[in-house]
C-alpha cells in the first residue's frame, strides 16, 4: 500500500513542478514578446497544449520510475500504454498549435482590409488551404502512431502491407468524388483562379467567396444566402471572376427611346450625372446608340466604379436620373407606336417636305470622347489596345475606304 502511495505522490509532484514550469516559461515569452508578434502568438495559442503535453510527459516519467516494485504486472504495462498514447496526442495537439502560430504570424503580414489587397488574399487562401492539410496529415499521422504501439496491429502490419495495392484501388474507387475535390482545392488554392473575397458570378448568383475548403466553397450571395459548391465545380465548369485581376468594373444601363431624343444632350446629362457623384471612379462614361429597329433605338449608358458595389449602385442611378430627364425634359421621345396614312406614289405633301437645316457630318477629331468606348480617351485608347490581336496591324484595323 506504501508504494501505491509513493507513486500516486510521485505523479503529483511531477505535475505539480511541470505546470509550475510552464507558468514560469509562460510569463517570461509574455514578458519579453511585447515587442515580437511570434512570441506574442505562441503565449496566446500555444500554451494550453504545452502545459498539457508537458504534464502528460512528467507524469509518464514519475509512474515508470517510481513503479519499479510492479515490473511484469499487467496494470502497470496498461498504465505505462495509457499514458505513452495521452503522450502522442498531446505532442500532436502542441506540433499543430506551432504551426497554427507560425501560419498566424505569416498571416499577419498581409492585410485583406485595405483597397488593394489581390496579393494579401491570395496569400491568405494559400495558407489556410495549407492549414486544413497539415492538421488533416497530422491527424492521420498521429492515429497511426498510436494504433502501432498495440503489438496486435503491429503483427497484422505485414499483410496490410501486402494487400496494401488492391486496397488502395479500391478506397480510391469509393473515394473518387472526395478525392477530386480535395485535388480541385489545392487547385485552386495554387492556381490563383478563385481566392478568399473575390467577387464572383456562378449559377446565376452574384456574390464573394467567403470560404474556401478542401471539400467546398461557401459563396455570399448578395442579398445574405449562402450559395454553397463543391470545389471540383469551379475546376470543371466556367463562372465568372470580378476580382481577379482588380475590382474595377464596367457596367450598362439600357434605355428604349423614340427616334426624336437627342442623343448627344442625353449624353451630356449622363456625364453631368456621374461627375456629381463619389459612386463614379471617373474612368468610363460612354453613352452609345447600339440598336435602332422595331420603331425604336437603344441607347446604352456604359459607367465604370472601383468596385462591384459602388457599379450597382450607380447603374440603378444612372436609370432613375435618365428616365426621369426623358420624362420630364424630352417626353417626346418617350417609346410610342405610330400609325401614319401614306400614298404608295408619294404623292402626298409631307412626304416631300424638306429639312430645314443642312446638316453637316462631323468630322472624326469632333466625335465626344464620351461618344466612343474604344478610343477618344487614354482609357479608351488602352482598351482597344487591349482587344486587338497580336498579329493585327494598325492598318488593317483601319475601315475600307469607300467605293467611288
Amino acid at each position: 500500500m506504501h508504494s501505491y502511495l509513493v507513486t500516486v505522490v510521485a505523479a503529483l509532484a511531477a505535475a505539480a513542478i511541470a505546470l509550475a514550469v510552464v507558468e514560469v516559461v509562460h510569463r517570461l515569452t509574455r514578458r519579453w514578446g511585447r515587442k515580437s508578434l511570434l512570441l506574442t502568438e505562441l503565449t496566446q495559442h500555444a500554451h494550453r497544449s504545452f502545459q498539457v503535453a508537458a504534464t502528460v510527459l512528467a507524469v509518464q516519467f514519475a509512474v515508470r520510475f517510481s513503479t519499479g516494485y510492479a515490473i511484469g504486472t499487467g496494470w502497470r504495462q496498461a498504465l505505462l500504454h495509457l499514458l505513452v498514447l495521452a503522450i502522442i496526442a498531446t505532442a500532436a495537439w502542441l506540433v499543430a498549435s506551432l504551426l497554427v502560430v507560425v501560419e498566424d504570424t505569416a498571416l499577419a503580414r498581409f492585410r485583406v482590409d485595405v483597397p488593394d489587397n489581390r496579393h494579401a488574399r491570395r496569400v491568405r487562401t494559400q495558407v489556410v488551404m495549407l492549414r486544413r492539410v497539415t492538421i488533416v496529415v497530422i491527424v492521420v499521422i498521429t492515429l497511426g502512431v498510436m494504433l502501432m504501439t498495440f503489438p496486435a496491429v503491429r503483427g497484422i502490419g505485414a499483410g496490410v502491407l501486402t494487400s496494401a495495392g488492391v486496397v488502395g484501388v479500391v478506397a480510391a474507387l469509393a473515394a473518387q468524388s472526395l478525392l477530386g475535390n480535395v485535388f480541385a482545392g489545392l487547385q485552386l488554392a495554387f492556381s490563383d483562379a478563385v481566392r478568399l473575397d473575390d467577387v464572383v458570378v456562378v449559377e446565376g448568383e452574384w456574390g464573394r467567396i467567403e470560404e474556401l475548403t478542401l471539400s467546398y466553397v461557401v459563396v455570399q450571395v448578395w442579398d445574405d444566402r449562402r450559395l454553397i459548391l463543391p470545389t471540383s465545380y469551379f475546376t470543371s465548369k466556367p463562372f465568372q471572376n470580378w476580382t481577379r485581376t482588380e475590382a474595377k468594373v464596367l457596367g450598362t444601363a439600357e434605355f428604349e427611346v423614340d427616334w426624336s431624343i437627342p442623343v448627344q444632350a442625353m449624353r451630356e446629362e449622363l456625364r453631368r450625372l456621374v461627375e456629381s457623384t463619389e459612386l463614379w471612379d471617373g474612368r468610363v462614361c460612354v453613352l452609345q446608340v447600339t440598336d435602332a429597329t422595331g420603331g425604336t433605338i437603344k441607347v446604352r449608358a456604359l459607367v465604370s466604379a472601383s468596385n462591384a458595389g459602388a457599379l450597382w449602385d450607380l447603374r440603378c442611378l444612372v436609370r432613375e436620373h435618365l428616365v426621369a430627364w426623358v420624362r420630364d425634359h424630352r417626353p417626346t421621345a418617350m417609346p410610342r407606336l405610330r400609325t401614319e396614312v401614306g400614298d404608295g406614289g408619294s404623292d402626298l405633301a409631307w412626304q416631300w417636305i424638306q429639312p430645314r437645316h443642312s446638316t453637316r457630318r462631323r468630322a472624326e477629331a469632333e466625335v465626344p470622347d464620351d461618344a466612343r468606348l474604344f478610343g477618344g480617351s487614354d482609357d479608351g485608347h488602352a482598351r482597344n489596345e487591349a482587344f486587338v490581336g497580336p498579329d493585327e496591324t494598325v492598318e488593317a484595323r483601319k475601315p475600307a475606304e469607300p467605293r467611288r
